[in-house]
């Protein structure tokens, strides 16, 4: 069971802690606050990946994102090929006086055409300027800070790794080729017979060995 009064004892020492110590104001706007690399400020757009999938806008819990499109024909590239048909984009808008900075859009982009961007200083009059088209999030797509280095003892994308084996063999390859040039046959030794000739010494005179017409050996 608790104490009586223990829990006016903890907030008053809390306030005497405090009070020991020097206040800090932060001088914004003149000095801008630090802030962490993986602030939510807001959303950054990337056209040039987005293929107008529709997915961020089905995704979204708050239907804060507008998205119009349109159909282009596609020429064949090569003759007696089919024609294609791509969406291009019309209109792309956020309501951030609707947006809860839940990040769902940004996580379910398959074609990473949404980032976050730590700017926070886009407070309006008018909330009705608070929807921005897409002219404004592709200017908060040049302030997305570069993403974090990855772990050293993380393993390597299968890409990279791919890549570089194909490298080195490559490299492998055309070393071997270099020394197959380099270094040309080398010429016979004169006086050596040539492979699969017999070769004897004759017997020396007198040395030979014969058989008698009788049966017997001279």
């Amino acid at each position: 069971m608790p104490i009586p009064g223990s829990g006016l004892a903890k907030g008053l020492a809390v306030t005497l802690r405090t009070m020991t110590k020097r206040s800090h104001t932060a001088q914004y706007p003149d000095v801008q606050p630090q802030l962490p690399p993986r602030s939510r400020g807001v959303i950054g757009l990337f056209e040039e990946n987005c293929t107008v999938c529709m997915l961020c806008a089905r995704e979204c819990p708050d239907w804060c994102i507008y998205i119009d499109s349109h159909k282009e024909t596609v020429p064949a590239a090569t003759p007696g090929g089919r024609e294609r048909s791509r969406n291009v984009l019309d209109r792309f808008a956020i309501d951030f006086s609707l947006c809860m900075y839940c990040g769902i859009c940004i996580e379910v982009c398959p074609f990473d055409a949404l980032f976050w961007s730590p700017e926070f200083e886009y407070a309006e009059t008018d909330i009705h300027e608070l929807t921005h088209e897409r002219d404004k999030l592709r200017e908060w797509m040049w302030t997305v800070p570069a993403p974090p280095a990855l772990d050293p003892a993380a393993e390597e994308p299968k890409e990279i790794a791919a890549a570089r084996k194909a490298a080195e063999k490559a490299e492998a390859a055309a070393a071997e080729a270099a020394a197959a040039e380099a270094t040309p046959d080398a010429p016979a030794t004169p006086g050596t017979p040539a492979s699969g000739t017999e070769t004897g010494t004759p017997d020396a005179p007198g040395t030979g060995t014969g058989t008698d017409p009788a049966g017997g050996t001279a």
